[in-house]
């Protein structure tokens, strides 16, 4: 793996010693958390019906989009394990503490429950949507760093966003509600909140350049992934 070095930092350099990859870590974490507690919700405005997800969860593919541009593949993949382990973690939680019994002064225990013990085949099929979206984003991003030989940040992180979003999108929505919600719902609400997603992706994209023009000044690396075999299933820096 090779790194364009703006000043010591080295390959090999534990995440820690970075100044912000933290912060990243802590922010990527609690949006995915959020929007696993949110997706549940379909709402509908001005006609567009989308999921409690998408006021919050494009933001994940921003961040991922940053630690794979800065940081490389692998960091970016550690963080992803990390979001996954979280959302997993709080939804036991969330589901222990809904089945316990109430108080009987605690009249709002199904309310509680409906919101936050979440279906158990919902749960999982966000766990999984997002780890494929999410791989399969950082794993073009890389590649097409390396092929673009770091130019036109714009074209790596919207098709890299199209692609990732596109399984993610449609593989919540296909296994979390087959079955359960109309077929024409489902297909409209999925291909809805899509192109929501890569629309924030292209809003956003100003913002994406001078966060990661920020992060390879101050922390003094830019990573290109030469090499990399893109194992999803790795643990490690």
């Amino acid at each position: 793996m090779e790194v364009r070095q703006w000043a010591t930092h080295t390959p090999e350099q534990n995440v820690g010693e970075f100044r912000y990859t933290d912060l990243i870590t802590a922010v990527f974490t609690a949006i995915t958390i959020v929007s696993g507690v949110t997706a549940g919700k379909i709402f509908s405005v001005g006609g567009v019906t989308l999921a409690g997800s998408a006021v919050i969860f494009p933001l994940a593919y921003i961040f991922g989009d940053i630690l794979t541009e800065v940081y490389g593949f692998r960091r970016s993949r550690r963080v992803i394990w990390i979001g996954l382990f979280c959302s997993i973690s709080a939804s036991a939680i969330f589901g222990v503490v809904a089945a316990l019994p109430p108080d009987a002064s605690f009249d709002a225990n199904e309310a509680y429950r409906r919101v936050l013990g979440q279906v158990p085949r919902i749960a999982v099929a966000g766990w999984l949507a997002y780890f494929i979206g999410e791989m399969s984003n950082s794993v073009i991003l890389s590649l097409m760093k390396i092929a673009t030989k770091g130019k036109h940040l714009w074209s790596r992180t919207i098709a890299s966003t199209l692609v990732g979003e596109l399984l993610d999108t449609f593989a919540f929505f296909y296994l979390a509600f087959w079955g359960v919600l109309p077929g024409d719902l489902l297909l409209h609400t999925a291909i809805n909140l899509y192109l929501w997603k890569v629309g924030v992706e292209v809003v956003f994209t100003p913002v994406t350049y001078l966060v990661v023009g920020f992060l390879k000044r101050k922390e003094g690396v830019d990573v290109y992934d030469h090499g990399e075999r893109y194992n999803p299933f790795r643990f490690d820096v």
